[in-house]
């Protein structure tokens, strides 16, 4: 079963996405940057709002590629008690050593490694989250406003990502400015789930506030959990 994420930025909008039966409400400030993080204090104000009425995740920011920068980060936002912590891995030659430094806390916290469609991932690093006990690996999109995950990521290679990154233990998801019709297109390929921000906020951008009539639409297009 596929599930869905919404990124919001605090309460307000999680109330808007718990209400239009979201499976996870993720933490993130789209003015900020593709992964740009909210304030630790957000995180803790929104989880204990949410109450545990559904799982809450949260991004790391857009961090350089430096292990001990990424470490600390994703600590301190591991301590504010979210359910998963998703930290950006950009192309470098430090992506190992980054997920290395991640290793101790992977193994008391959930890490989700993004990848970006539009930077040529490189899916042969799967095996490094792996190894270094990540929870999960999904793709998103870094450069919003040009291109949708399918224009940078072709169809035909989502299910070779799908199934390796499963087979190595792992869950998957696919983001990166998906709309109503792309969802039609990725949800055969059975990812553990599906992000979206853009397309909850109507026709105003990914930076104005999500709306319950766009969440709704959305929601209507993924198969709820029974």
């Amino acid at each position: 079963m596929t599930r869905m994420l919404a990124s919001v930025t605090g309460i307000e909008e999680a109330e808007i996405a718990l209400s239009g039966g979201v499976d996870i409400v993720d933490l993130k400030d789209p003015k900020a940057g593709a992964l740009g993080a909210v304030s630790t204090e957000t995180m803790r104000r929104t989880i204990s709002f949410i109450a545990g009425r559904a799982p809450v995740s949260a991004v790391c920011g857009d961090l350089p590629m430096e292990p001990e920068t990424i470490r600390i980060k994703a600590e301190e936002i591991a301590a504010t008690g979210v359910d998963y912590v998703k930290i950006g891995f950009f192309p470098s030659a430090n992506i190992s050593a980054c997920a290395q430094a991640l290793e101790p806390l992977a193994a008391r916290t959930k890490l989700i490694a993004v990848l970006f469609a539009d930077l040529a991932p490189d899916f042969e690093l799967l095996p490094i989250f792996a190894r270094h006990r990540f929870h999960g690996v999904m793709v998103d999109t870094a450069q919003k406003g040009k291109g949708r995950l399918l224009d940078h990521l072709p169809p035909e290679r989502i299910p070779g990502f799908v199934d390796r990154t499963k087979s190595l233990g792992l869950i998957v998801g696919l983001s990166g400015s998906l709309e109503a019709p792309d969802i039609p297109r990725v949800l055969p390929f059975a990812p553990d789930f599906l992000g979206f921000r853009g397309a909850l906020c109507g026709h105003s951008g990914r930076t104005s506030s999500i709306s319950a009539e766009a969440v709704s639409q959305i929601r209507e297009l993924i198969p709820a959990e029974s």
